[in-house]
């Protein structure tokens, strides 16, 4: 486990409660973490107030504190797979993300991410990714480098102003026209990490294309809209050829079981499309990685 932290810390803002101190609602926030652990962190200054500095079992709970603590895993697995840096300058990394590593810290990934390496190998602490793909998925991650400029990169997404060309294997659909656009609602599910089709208003657009047709297999492009969780992995399921090798689409497997390396999940973020909001440059990166051959 890393003595030095290599990737942001999180953060907590105390919500509304009955607790004594920051370590007690600590524990009743995050119940995986025991109270032995959270004392040990404490006591090797690893969690600090908004202002950095050290918060101690003692210090009186206050609602609205913001707390930020370093995730730690004491027995992370190592994913075999290497990241590859595409693109860098003074404001932006772009990065080919492997199948199987998470892009930021989450449950048991810390130092094995995308972000945690990269803040490693190219010496930038201030590195954040300016959107995220899943773990599943592999391709094209784009990264901010410095705060001044990452709000303007930061709304390119969220004004859904860049171009995101994803590829698919799957079953074939000949029954469907395509090109097709599929628009529906996805809210959370059960378990809490899937997410589900309801019924209301669209709040997912995509729109898809087949440019492979083998015997078994096609190979679709996918064009998101919008950028809800799983939402390509939910759209495609639905349509009746959930993506090859899924484990959480359309069914639910084994989610203890170790990763099968030799069977990733055949999605791929191809392509990221932009006119850089500070440069006024038109930019356009496309992913060396390649899914499985369909013929």
């Amino acid at each position: 486990m890393s003595t030095e932290p290599n990737v942001r810390p999180s953060t907590l803002h105390l919500p509304q409660g009955p607790w004594t101190t920051v370590l007690d609602c600590l524990c009743a926030h995050f119940p995986a973490i025991d109270r032995a652990t959270w004392l040990d962190r404490m006591a090797r200054g690893r969690v600090t107030d908004g202002e950095g500095r050290p918060v101690d079992a003692l210090r009186p709970y206050q609602v609205g504190l913001c707390v930020r603590y370093y995730r730690e895993v004491a027995q992370e697995r190592e994913i075999p797979f290497e990241e590859h840096v595409l693109y860098q300058d003074e404001r932006l990394v772009v990065v080919d993300k492997p199948h199987f590593l998470p892009v930021m810290p989450a449950g048991e990934y810390v130092e094995q991410t995308l972000q945690a390496r990269l803040t490693r190998r190219l010496g930038i602490p201030g590195l954040v990714p300016l959107h995220r793909i899943d773990r599943h998925t592999a391709g094209l991650v784009l990264f901010s480098r410095e705060p001044a400029t990452r709000g303007a990169y930061q709304a390119l997404f969220r004004e859904r102003r860049v171009h995101k060309r994803y590829e698919a294997v799957a079953a074939p659909l000949p029954q469907l026209e395509f090109p097709l656009t599929l628009r529906t609602r996805l809210e959370p599910g059960e378990p809490f990490f899937r997410m589900q089709q309801v019924d209301g208003e669209p709040n997912t657009e995509t729109r898809l294309e087949v440019i492979e047709r083998g015997p078994q297999l096609w190979r679709y492009a996918l064009h998101p809209v919008t950028g809800r969780k799983h939402q390509l992995r939910v759209h495609m399921a639905a349509l009746g050829a959930g993506i090859l090798n899924d484990g959480f689409y359309p069914d639910l497997h084994d989610t203890q079981a170790p990763d099968d390396h030799a069977r990733p999940l055949q999605l791929l973020a191809r392509e990221l499309a932009f006119v850089d909001p500070i440069s006024g440059d038109a930019l356009r990166f496309e992913s060396t990685l390649r899914l499985m051959a369909i013929a």
